[in-house]
């Protein structure tokens, strides 16, 4: 049977990038429990319209856990309290009548606040476009195909390839790291005969420009993969920092 809850929501409200921000709290009454976070936030927005008065802004595009748009902090967790899932993914059945939730942008340097919950996550593209692909000819589709991979190889490949970009990772972290998306890339390609021949240059030319972006060093808590959706997992990290040594050692 369908439940309704009230809650009482503070929310971050940053109106530019240069902006002072703060929390400014907020009151809904009725809301389902079958209803999606992001559909609870689209309810808060059409009482702030209602009300004359600016709309929270807040990243969302596919709502099905595939795309990492909708990057929330809330409560103290990126993506909320329940675990391998997105925000989108999340139901207000996770939060109790009369509940107080916290709601807040990702946190790091490199992830510049656009406009209230809204981050600029563009250095995660920045990151790929230093190495996250394949130059070489690998010939046509069937050519590739072809190629035999041992299953385990392609399993974790594939596991590597769940990541999603969304950048939880980076926000579970006290130090801002980014090294399990990075890693998960280089994982991805490092573990195929495709990606080998690129592979020291790759593993080099990605970490100088996750440090050069201002992102923080891996602090070996594994808080990255507690908080990530489609658990990723830790062990990506010692494949980089294998590649990334043969890398140097072959210099």
């Amino acid at each position: 049977m369908e439940k309704s809850i009230n809650l009482t929501l503070k929310v971050w409200r940053q109106a530019s990038p240069t902006a002072k921000g703060k929390f400014e709290t907020y009151s809904l009454k009725n809301i389902s429990t079958d209803a999606s976070f992001l559909e609870m936030m689209d309810i808060l927005n059409e009482q702030l319209v209602k009300e004359h008065k600016e709309p929270v802004a807040f990243d969302h595009d596919c709502r099905e856990g595939i795309c990492g748009m909708c990057s929330l902090y809330i409560n103290g967790h990126p993506h909320g309290p329940d675990g391998e899932i997105t925000t989108c993914q999340l139901h207000m059945r996770n939060f109790h009548d009369g509940q107080t939730i916290t709601i807040e942008p990702w946190r790091s340097a490199a992830f510049p606040v656009i406009k209230d919950l809204v981050v600029d996550r563009g250095a995660f593209d920045k990151i790929i476009q230093a190495g996250g692909f394949v130059s070489v000819n690998t010939g046509g589709v069937p050519d590739g195909n072809a190629i035999p991979i041992p299953k385990d190889k392609a399993d974790e490949a594939m596991d590597a390839a769940s990541c999603i970009g969304c950048g939880a990772c980076v926000a579970a972290c006290k130090n801002g790291s980014a090294m399990l998306f990075l890693s998960a890339k280089v994982s991805q390609l490092a573990l195929l005969p495709q990606g080998k021949v690129e592979a020291a240059r790759r593993a080099k030319a990605m970490v100088a420009k996750m440090d050069e972006l201002g992102f923080g060093n891996c602090t070996n808590t594994g808080a990255c993969e507690a908080e990530c959706p489609k658990n990723v997992s830790l062990s990506n990290i010692a494949r980089l920092n294998r590649e990334f040594l043969k890398a140097k050692f072959k210099d």
